[in-house]
């Protein structure tokens, strides 16, 4: 039996040299961690729609625009996910966990003092080297 992938769209939210990401609750899948922001593309919507969505509800940010970084498939084992990785540097409103979770802005540099899933490890290198 071919597992789902289910496919996400995450947002490095990008303002100087700082990114903002969240904690993801403890009970959801990869609980406890510290995540970019995004979540499942619907169907029916582009990756732009879904992380515009996305990133409305959960960190109360509006995007104007983003570029695509990268795209990721990883199986944790009991789950697959596409992820489909941009970076927003062109945003209004006030970042923070508007569904109540942790969240913070992160320099760079500081990034590898904070627990991600297995799948952002990568995201994480590319970061480093591009920015």
């Amino acid at each position: 039996m071919t597992k789902k992938i289910i496919h996400v769209a995450v947002g490095v939210i990008k303002a100087g040299n700082t990114l903002f990401i969240c904690k993801r609750p403890d009970d959801k899948h990869q609980g406890g961690l510290w995540e970019f922001p995004g979540g499942k593309v619907e169907s029916g919507e582009t990756v732009f729609e879904a992380l515009k969505r996305e990133l409305i509800e959960e960190v109360a940010l509006t995007i104007h625009s983003s570029s695509q970084l990268m795209v990721i498939e990883h199986d944790y084992g009991d789950k697959c996910v596409k992820l489909d990785v941009h970076v927003v540097t062109d945003f209004s409103g006030d970042a923070h966990g508007a569904e109540g979770q942790l969240s913070a802005w992160v320099a760079i540099d500081k990034l590898s003092e904070y627990n991600f899933p297995a799948a952002n490890v990568e995201i994480i290198e590319k970061i480093k080297t591009q920015f």
